[in-house]
């Protein structure tokens, strides 16, 4: 095969998950079990030695597995992707992501900073709900780290800190005491002070209109983070996650993992209210369906607009790989009875993702919730 001829997109820099264009890998399917997606820990050697042992018993349980034909498509799309399940980790990758398919000559390289569940699987379509679940986690949020005399803003993608604008004003250089009474000079101190969070506030402005981010946490020593925050417009102020204390000179880590609790305990919150949201409307027969099969008819039918699974869901079942019937807890008959395509076992769960995605339906994972749990796990919020 041609290395011109083939897709391949292989990262070496650090990518956020956010970046990865799901919607569009979920459109991808075969009849065939001819997509491989593995995903690796990368952080340390151990992982590298535990790695190497997992994917070679991988490799050979899904061998064994496969048809005289399947097993030389196998072999190739390994050989694909031989040079990249090893190779050094860059500065900051704690995981990597691969899709891979030598039929149909793809080849996706993701290294992530974020660490990832070990998995290797071979199905007719990329292997998503891993990253789904980290993209659910860790979606873009902007950090504004200041104090009364300089500001830094940041975007944490996927625990990647991303500087986007420094700004600083020497108030004392600007407004010296000199003879000035100490009651004159505080004010005019607060009033250049108000006049550079003004200035900081227009910055945060302009960077939030070009970012997608989940929110934006504000941090910084004494009291200008909180008179900052009052003097947001309410556009903004909507957006905070919240106010936290740290040092204007914190190093990233701490940066990151400050920001990281917070964004993570916004997402938690969010999906408490979902799911709230979901069983409000069951409780009033409203718009909201539980279970696998009212979930799946509504995908199919676009009427989905959230879909809200449990984290941990897993529903064994099966999909025509022709005309996409997908059918819960039965074994796949030897051909589909709607069309007389070919079926694969798969987890439901996957495969109503995967539908969420193509139909434009928003996905939120939910960590608990005894209603979604007496239904498999599995819900949706209507559009109509």
């Amino acid at each position: 095969m041609e290395a011109e001829e083939m897709k391949v997109i292989e990262d070496r820099v650090l990518t956020p998950v956010t970046e990865i264009d799901i919607r569009e890998l979920a459109e991808v399917y075969d009849e065939r079990d001819v997509y491989l997606s593995v995903y690796l820990p990368t952080a340390s050697g151990k992982d590298d030695a535990e790695n190497h042992s997992f994917v070679g018993a991988r490799a050979k349980a899904i061998e064994d597995a496969l048809s005289r034909e399947l097993k030389e498509i196998f072999r190739e799309t390994m050989e694909m992707v031989d040079d990249h399940l090893f190779s050094e980790p860059i500065p900051g990758e704690r995981g990597r992501i691969i899709f891979a398919s030598a039929p149909a000559s793809l080849l996706h390289v993701r290294r992530i900073g974020l660490e990832t569940v070990r998995s290797m699987v071979l199905d007719t379509s990329p292997f998503l709900l891993p990253l789904a679940k980290m993209r659910d986690d860790y979606s873009d949020y902007g950090v504004l780290l200041l104090d009364s005399k300089e500001a830094r803003l940041f975007c944490v993608r996927s625990d990647i800190l991303e500087d986007m604008n420094h700004l600083s004003t020497d108030l004392m250089s600007k407004h010296k005491k000199g003879g000035w009474s100490q009651m004159r000079f505080n004010r005019l101190r607060k009033g250049a002070i108000k006049s550079f969070l003004s200035e900081v506030i227009e910055d945060v402005r302009e960077s939030c209109s070009h970012r997608d981010t989940r929110g934006l946490v504000v941090a910084g020593p004494g009291e200008a983070k909180n008179q900052l925050a009052e003097m947001l417009p309410f556009e903004l102020k909507k957006k905070i996650l919240g106010v936290l204390d740290l040092p204007i000179d914190a190093p990233e880590k701490e940066i990151v993992e400050a920001g990281d609790e917070i964004a993570l305990e916004d997402e938690r919150a969010r999906s408490i209210e979902r799911a709230e949201e979901l069983r409000s409307e069951i409780r009033k027969g409203g718009l909201a369906v539980l279970g696998v099969e009212a979930t799946r008819d509504a995908l199919n039918a676009g009427r989905a607009n959230v879909l809200v699974l449990l984290k941990d869901a897993s529903i064994p079942g099966w999909i025509c790989e022709r005309c996409q019937v997908i059918e819960a807890r039965k074994r796949p008959p030897e051909s589909c009875p709607t069309c007389g395509g070919p079926t694969s076992p798969v987890d439901v769960v996957e495969e109503l993702y995967e539908l969420a995605e193509r139909t434009g339906a928003e996905v939120e994972f939910v960590e608990e919730d005894a209603c979604l749990a007496s239904s498999e796990g599995v819900g949706a919020l209507l559009r109509y």
